[in-house]
């Protein structure tokens, strides 16, 4: 019985959903975190939470930031909190836990810990060095040509902007996880990390103003994490932060998971922690 993790399926790729279609939990107990990026398409989402909502005893989801595209091809047309509201409901449709509901308890082996799903999106603090303003950091990145496409389809509505709606997720999250328990610890998932540190080895490392924020830095300390879950990298590997495991663990883009043994096989133990080899 275990908890176990996923993240950056995208499912739109064939070789991606052929590997969705191969996964199994190895016991009818375990659990499943899916840490974003499921598909860009409403339909795939729905088609790959429908198929792993009914193997996996319960199913903990938090949107990335290709969920919360919109396509013009995708019959859903929502943007910005609107789609996001429309994920959270087709998921309780399915059965799926989503960062709007009461944080489940594992009572598992280890346990009990809370199942934190955390939707936080990112404000353009993890800034490239010398820069010092989130205008002064894009600018820095679009001379280097690196721009994430959520500029163009990832629309913040009805905030102002990206960063505007990270700091309201930001704070009702930060709230719901400071009324639990002072002594009941946390597995926290996120699909961005919730430290800097793992970006440090991007190939770009401009893209990191998209992958997180400077507000959650303590929060793997604050809020009694016994691990933290994430995705966005594409780089899945543990780190550890303070003594807590960080475990990215995305499927990616088939040209990435392909020369990987054994990558499209695998779902990642979370918890209980076997305390295997790490990245410091």
């Amino acid at each position: 019985m275990s908890l176990l993790a996923i993240s950056d399926l995208h499912v739109r790729h064939s070789e991606n959903r052929e590997v969705v279609e191969g996964l199994r939990p190895a016991s009818d107990d375990d659990w499943l975190l899916i840490a974003g990026d499921v598909g860009e398409l409403s339909s795939d989402i729905e088609w790959a939470l429908r198929v792993l909502r009914d193997r996996f005893a319960t199913v903990v989801w938090t949107p990335g930031n290709h969920d919360l595209w919109t396509l013009p091809e995708d019959p859903v047309q929502d943007r910005g909190a609107l789609r996001y509201a429309y994920l959270v409901s087709l998921c309780r449709k399915l059965g799926v836990i989503t960062p709007e509901d009461p944080y489940p308890i594992w009572d598992g082996p280890g346990g009990p810990v809370a199942v934190a799903p955390l939707f936080v999106l990112y404000d353009y603090t993890f800034r490239p060095e010398g820069t010092f303003t989130e205008e002064g950091a894009l600018a820095a990145a679009r001379r280097e040509g690196v721009v994430c496409t959520d500029e163009f389809l990832l629309h913040p509505d009805p905030y102002a902007s990206r960063a505007d709606w990270c700091r309201a997720r930001l704070k009702c999250t930060e709230a719901r996880l400071a009324a639990l328990p002072a002594d009941l610890p946390t597995v926290l998932v996120s699909h961005y990390p919730l430290v800097r540190e793992p970006t440090r080895v991007l190939r770009h490392p401009e893209f990191a103003l998209w992958c997180g924020t400077d507000a959650t830095a303590d929060w793997h300390r604050r809020f009694r994490a016994q691990a933290v879950v994430y995705g966005h990298l594409h780089i899945p590997r543990a780190t550890w932060h303070d003594g807590v495991p960080f475990r990215e663990v995305s499927l990616g883009y088939p040209r990435e998971w392909r020369p990987r043994p054994g990558q499209q096989d695998a779902l990642t133990m979370v918890w209980p922690d076997d305390r295997g080899p790490a990245a410091h």
